[in-house]
C-alpha cells in the first residue's frame, strides 16, 4: 500500500510538473485550448479579473483570490496539522517499539511493521495525510503563477501596481517580506518540534527570497498573503506561546 501511494505521488508530481512547464510564455485568453489552460489557468485569470472589477485593481484581485484559495484548502491544512500533532505525540512509543524489534531478520521486521501500523491506526495518526495538501497546492501554485505570468504577457491586461510595487516586475522588498513571513510561519508551526523539519526553517525563506527576486512581484504578494493566513492558523492550532513556558514549568515541577 505504501509503495503504491508513493508511485501515485510520483506520477502525479511528474504530470503536474510537465503540465506546468508548457506555454508559460504565452498570452492567456478565454478561448485558449487545452485542459491546463481551460480548467486551471483561465479560471484564476477570470477570478482575479472579477475582483479587479469589484475592487478597482488587479493587486486587490490577487489578494482576494489568495484568501479564497487559502480558505478553500483550510480543511486539508487542519487535517494535516492534526495528523502531524498525532505523529509527534506517537514518536516516543514508536521509538520504544523500534527498540523492541531491533533485530533485522524478516520475521521480526514484519512483526514490527504490523505493530507499528496497529499503533498508528489506534491513535488515528497517518503520515500520508501530509501529502494531500501538498498535492492540492502544487497545481494551485503553478496555475496561479502561470495566470499571473501570462496575464502579464497578454497585451490587453496591465497588472498595475500594489502601492509602490509594479506587479509585473520582480520586487526584492516583497520577496524579502515573503521570506520573513515564511520564517515566521515555520517558527510557529510543527517544524520547531521536529529536528528534520527544522532544517526547512532555514532553507525555505532563502528559497522564497531567491525565487521572488526574479519572478513577478504578484507571486511574492501571493506568498506574503498566504503566509499571513498560515501564521494565523498556526497561532490557533499550535499555540506557540505555550511552548516557551513549558520548560520553565517542567523545571519548577522537578524542584
Amino acid at each position: 500500500m505504501k509503495k503504491k501511494l508513493w508511485v501515485i505521488l510520483a506520477l502525479t508530481s511528474i504530470t503536474l510538473l510537465l503540465t506546468g512547464c508548457t506555454e508559460y510564455n504565452q498570452p492567456i485568453y478565454s478561448d485558449s485550448e487545452g485542459f491546463w489552460n481551460k480548467y486551471i489557468v483561465w479560471p484564476f485569470v477570470a477570478f482575479i479579473t472579477l475582483f479587479k472589477g469589484l475592487l478597482g485593481t488587479y493587486a486587490w484581485g490577487i489578494v482576494c483570490v489568495t484568501i479564497i484559495i487559502r480558505l478553500a484548502i483550510l480543511p486539508l491544512m487542519i487535517k494535516q496539522t492534526k495528523s502531524a500533532k498525532k505523529m509527534q505525540e506517537l514518536q516516543p512509543k514508536l521509538a520504544k517499539l523500534k527498540e523492541k524489534y531491533s533485530s533485522k531478520d524478516a520475521v521480526t521486521q514484519k512483526k514490527y511493521q504490523e505493530e507499528m501500523m496497529k499503533m498508528m491506526s489506534e491513535s488515528g495518526a497517518n503520515p500520508a495525510a501530509g501529502c494531500l495538501p501538498v498535492l492540492v497546492q502544487m497545481p494551485i501554485l503553478i496555475g496561479f503563477y502561470h495566470a499571473i505570468s501570462r496575464m502579464n504577457m497578454t497585451p490587453e491586461i496591465n497588472l498595475g501596481d500594489f502601492f509602490m510595487f509594479p506587479l509585473a516586475e520582480p520586487s526584492i522588498i516583497l520577496a524579502v517580506l515573503a521570506g520573513i513571513m515564511q520564517f515566521v510561519v515555520l517558527r510557529t508551526g510543527p517544524a520547531m518540534d521536529n529536528p528534520q523539519m527544522r532544517i526547512m526553517m532555514y532553507i525555505m525563506p532563502f528559497m522564497i527570497v531567491g525565487l521572488g527576486s526574479y519572478l513577478p512581484a504578484a507571486l511574492s504578494l501571493y506568498w506574503v498573503i498566504g503566509n499571513i493566513i498560515t501564521f494565523i492558523q498556526n497561532l490557533v492550532m499550535y499555540k506557540p506561546w505555550n511552548k516557551t513556558t513549558e520548560p520553565a514549568k517542567t523545571g519548577g515541577a522537578k524542584k
